[in-house]
């Protein structure tokens, strides 16, 4: 649960210029997620209320995040983390919070474990505490300065690094993820100054002032933590994310769940699979989506915030956005049921089936190469093959109802607002422009008529 007397700050306000990107560098991606959105839940998980300091891109940001915008505060000129929690410092103070987490929108592999273990330190009674790695190229990261018993004397950024003053390199480097004992640090944040290579104020400024001033300081050293330093390139962020997406399938193997070809199964950190749900690779399982015990993915597929329940089945080659699968259903080979779609127990979607925003009763079929868009499909009904529903007439959607029981002849279009009710059937070919009874049948399509003069004559 979250502590009511916490308070995080994501610093997300940076540009991320070697990303080559026209977007914030929060705002790429790792498995489906934006870095922001994955270090906001770490947060969520831990502080009562997060701030999130914007600045590059805000209206993407924004846009991209709409539940994080009441947290938002402005950085209008990017002057360094200093200045970046300089202008959140009012709204921390308004909280009332104790502590202050501060963390970086680029690290999204931080978890909310880590960061519970850091503010526990501070709860402890630290004024102070950061995490820090030891690196094996410690390249641009601030360096951890430590005294002859092994305690913290500061922080210097790789740019003011000078081993002839600081002492021989160890390569233990400060990850960016603090926390702040509000009121000791309250003084000591707007003393920082830019009196450095980079001329911007530094948060890691404040362990020397805290050290100085007699406050008790914390260096958290992980031996794993690597995957807490920052995103910077194109590279980095595909490290991180081939990480999470190991962690999280060797996580689901371990709890039980069969997944085949495990090196090319993808499953975002906001997907749950229940033990003896089964996977078969290459596929992509992200956002929300829900996979029950004993359901079924294939191969070649791509499910994003879609649920399928026991014993349901996602053949190969299909895709799935905001759908629902119930228990017995079955999808594919080739189907793609966009945002609404809903199969009922053992209803089956074949190859070649587009299905939005309707709902295929129970039992009911629609084979292959079909069209389903605002329909609700009774149970046992049978959908032939190339029926579509003219659900748009350019201005407005409209709804089609087929009853159960109903039988749909192939190659029928139904132009909607239409209505088959149960038991009724109609032909092929037919194109239903009013509503068939219930138990009657419809059809709608000229006589064939067989005229001379085409053919050749023997």
């Amino acid at each position: 649960m979250p502590h009511q007397n916490t308070i995080a700050v994501i610093l997300a306000a940076g540009k991320g210029t070697r990303m080559h990107s026209d977007k914030p560098k929060v705002l790429q991606t790792v498995l489906g997620e934006t870095m922001l959105g994955l270090v906001a839940g770490a947060a969520q998980a831990v502080a009562a209320q997060v701030l999130t300091v914007v600045g590059h891109g805000v209206e993407m940001v924004r846009k991209a995040h709409p539940e994080l915008a009441e947290g938002f505060v402005l950085q209008e000129k990017q002057l360094g983390t200093g200045h970046a929690l300089q202008v959140a410092w009012d709204r921390v103070r308004a909280s009332g919070a104790s502590h202050c987490l501060v963390l970086n929108g680029d690290t999204p592999l931080v978890t909310p474990e880590v960061v519970e273990d850091l503010l526990q330190t501070c709860r402890a009674g630290a004024d102070l505490a950061f995490l820090t790695a030891v690196l094996p190229d410690a390249g641009a990261f601030g360096r951890v300065l430590r005294g002859p018993d092994g305690e913290v004397l500061g922080i210097v950024e790789a740019k003011d690094y000078d081993p002839a003053t600081h002492g021989p390199d160890t390569c233990e480097v400060n990850t960016g993820l603090f926390c702040l004992n509000v009121a000791a640090m309250e003084n000591f944040l707007f003393s920082l100054t830019n009196a450095n290579r980079a001329g911007e104020l530094y948060i890691t400024d404040l362990v020397g002032f805290a050290v100085e001033a007699g406050l008790s300081v914390h260096a958290l050293r992980r031996d794993d933590s690597s995957g807490l330093l920052g995103v910077n390139s194109p590279l980095e962020l595909a490290d991180a994310e081939e990480r999470l997406r190991s962690d999280i399938v060797s996580r689901l193997l371990a709890s039980g769940c069969l997944i085949h070809q495990r090196a090319s199964v993808v499953v975002g950190p906001r997907a749950e699979v229940e033990p003896g749900a089964e996977i078969t690779g290459p596929c992509r399982i992200l956002g929300a989506s829900r996979i029950a015990r004993g359901a079924k993915v294939g191969a070649f597929c791509q499910l994003t915030d879609a649920v399928l329940e026991p014993g349901a089945e996602v053949r190969e080659f299909s895709h799935l956005e905001s759908a629902t699968l119930q228990a017995g259903a079955t999808a594919g080979p080739y189907a793609r049921l966009r945002p609404g779609a809903l199969l009922m127990e053992d209803a089956r979607v074949g190859n070649f089936v587009e299905m939005k925003k309707s709902v295929l009763g129970k039992g009911a079929k629609a084979s292959h190469l079909t069209y389903l868009g605002d329909a609700s499909i009774g149970a046992g009904a049978n959908i032939g093959a190339g029926t579509i529903t003219c659900n748009y007439d350019g201005v407005n959607k409209h709804k089609t109802d087929i009853g159960a029981g109903a039988f749909i002849g192939s190659n029928t279009a139904l132009v909607a607002p239409v209505s088959v009710g149960a038991n009724a059937l109609v032909g092929a070919g037919s194109v239903i422009t009013k509503s068939v009874p219930e138990g009657a049948l419809g059809i709608a399509r000229a006589r064939q008529s067989n005229l001379p003069g085409r053919g050749k004559k023997p």
